[in-house]
């Protein structure tokens, strides 16, 4: 497992999520936890969750484990000829998918808002809201056949080794959907009222073609020259095909349960999914610097050891992969749960985000937080049981996942009638157990991926994190408690401090514990520093 190609992937996904973070700001400042800031949140799930089920999950982790290994068999004319069969089929594919969609968009959304009128939820949509999603999902609809091409084209460059340009496409997307979003927002609603949001909604597509036409460069320099090619009756389809199918539902499952909160949350009350989406992007900021990080280093050096079986190059290589988000994630957790509020306070609480809007935003945040790590390990363990043609195990246990996650939520809602912060709980604890039964299952056909290390290493982490804790903790009651009491820009100065001694101690402490990764960690920081 390379740290230092983790580590400037995890540079450039940084980018991407701190502008997506900053999307999210300019949102909640502008629209706070509004019913028609829900009704854009809810409309954007739906290119989002075909996202995962056909780009960057599914079909980019399908394409990178059959064409990684058609690159370590020497079989570069026939990898490369499957690269424009699988793109071509993708936009074809896609673009009937978008398409469909677009005209279906009123039924789609009569199935997303249905939650909201059963089980006696406090809440149901109004017409002119159910009028209004409709029409943000037909304009943002075309964004699924972009996404779907720019994650091929990352997909391409990973398995040649390329993670710099991939990672930053990201960036172009928020750079992109902010800018032109707010542009046409002001233009078409200088009060930015409801109308401003269809603004931002064509925004999305604009920041889907930037992030696909950012990657060209790098792919002419990788090699790909893309030619359009419909003979699609190939073994290299069909072993990706087959590795799609179960990824559809497996490598998506956390995203799918995130869109059925949604569905509930809108019977819980004005706000809810704006706050859950607000809070979401939080938890999505630890795991996109590390967990997709990790993985998306990972996932070829997988595939490529996967040749020679289950041996011990993918068994150490998988093995780092889950010790590495350990260390990483584990103190991103902590400091969620722990500085919840002023986090949030000093991100979001400006405009029309209120101290009520933060209240409930941190509420979620802390429930999101606690299935933090279980969620960063999913994006490195399940992509190794397609590299090993396991691919039918993480499907069953997802399709478990999904029914306990809806009946858990059925439960929270209707019955104890808890609030929104029960729907990101569940989250939760689905990601928690979907990672414990697929890591016993690899364990077991692999003969063991370090499971002892891995324990003695989480032992000392949690030591380490505990020490943390006290830190953020006392900052929080001494200085961070009350956000009358500092300045916005000193608030967040304060935050910072707060942040940056709680990583250094532990740092120190799991230096102190030989946590090997640190060693690893300090001397890529040091090298950095150094030049």
């Amino acid at each position: 497992m390379s740290v230092k190609a983790t580590g400037k992937v995890s540079l450039a996904v940084m980018a991407s999520r701190v502008l997506g973070l900053a999307r999210e700001m300019l949102f909640a400042g502008l629209f706070g936890g509004s019913r028609w800031m829900d009704c854009y949140y809810l409309a954007f799930k739906v290119p989002n969750l075909l996202r995962d089920l056909f780009a960057e999950g599914a079909l980019s982790q399908a394409f990178v484990t059959t064409f990684s290994k058609k690159l370590k068999a020497g079989e570069t004319r026939e990898a490369w000829a499957l690269a424009n069969k699988i793109t071509t089929l993708a936009a074809v594919f896609m673009g009937v998918v978008t398409l469909v969609g677009i005209w279906i968009s009123p039924w789609i959304v009569e199935l997303l808002t249905s939650f909201a009128r059963v089980g006696g939820a406090p809440r149901a949509y109004a017409p002119e809201e159910i009028a209004f999603t409709v029409t943000l999902v037909r304009i943002m609809y075309p964004f699924i056949l972009l996404v779907s091409l720019a994650a091929l084209a990352m997909g391409i460059l990973n398995a040649r080794d390329v993670f710099g340009m991939p990672a930053l496409s990201s960036c172009f997307f928020n750079l992109a959907s902010m800018a032109s979003g707010a542009a046409l927002g002001w233009w078409m609603d200088p009060e930015w009222g409801k109308d401003s949001l269809v603004g931002f909604a064509i925004g999305v597509v604009v920041g889907g073609v930037a992030q696909l036409v950012c990657q060209f460069p790098a792919l002419r320099r990788a090699g790909h020259r893309f030619v359009m090619d419909f003979r699609w009756r190939d073994s290299g389809v069909r072993k990706v095909l087959g590795l799609m199918g179960p990824a559809v539902i497996a490598a998506s499952v956390v995203q799918v349960n995130v869109l059925v909160n949604a569905m509930f949350a809108y019977g819980v009350g004005e706000g809810a999914v704006s706050w859950l989406s607000y809070a979401f992007r939080l938890m999505q900021l630890p795991i996109g610097v590390f967990g997709v990080a990790v993985a998306t280093v990972t996932l070829p050096a997988m595939s490529r050891a996967a040749t020679a079986g289950m041996g011990p190059e993918f068994k150490q290589t998988l093995g780092d992969g889950l010790r590495l988000v350990a260390f990483l994630v584990l103190p991103s957790m902590i400091g969620l749960v722990v500085l919840a509020q002023p986090i949030v306070s000093v991100l979001y609480e400006r405009g029309a985000f209120d101290a009520a809007d933060r209240v409930r935003t941190a509420a979620a945040l802390q429930a999101y937080g606690i299935g933090l790590l279980s969620y960063a390990w999913l994006k490195v363990l399940q992509p190794a049981f397609y590299t090993v043609d396991r691919r039918w195990l993480p499907m069953l246990v997802s399709v478990l996942s999904l029914f306990v996650n809806a009946g858990l939520n059925a439960f929270f809602v209707f019955v104890m009638r808890w609030g929104h912060e029960s729907l990101a709980l569940t989250t939760s604890i689905v990601a928690s157990v979907n990672f414990l039964i697929l890591y016993v299952v690899m364990a077991r056909i692999t003969g063991g991926i370090g499971t002892a290390d891995l324990a003695v290493l989480m032992g000392k982490l949690l030591v380490a994190g505990a020490v943390m804790a006290v830190v953020c903790r006392v900052a929080d009651q001494g200085l961070l408690g009350d956000p009358a009491a500092l300045t916005p820009w000193a608030r967040a100065a304060a935050l910072l401090v707060t942040i940056g001694l709680a990583a250094a101690v532990y740092l120190a402490m799991t230096a102190l514990l030989r946590v090997r990764e640190t060693r690893d960690a300090l001397v890529m920081l040091r090298r950095r520093i150094m030049g």
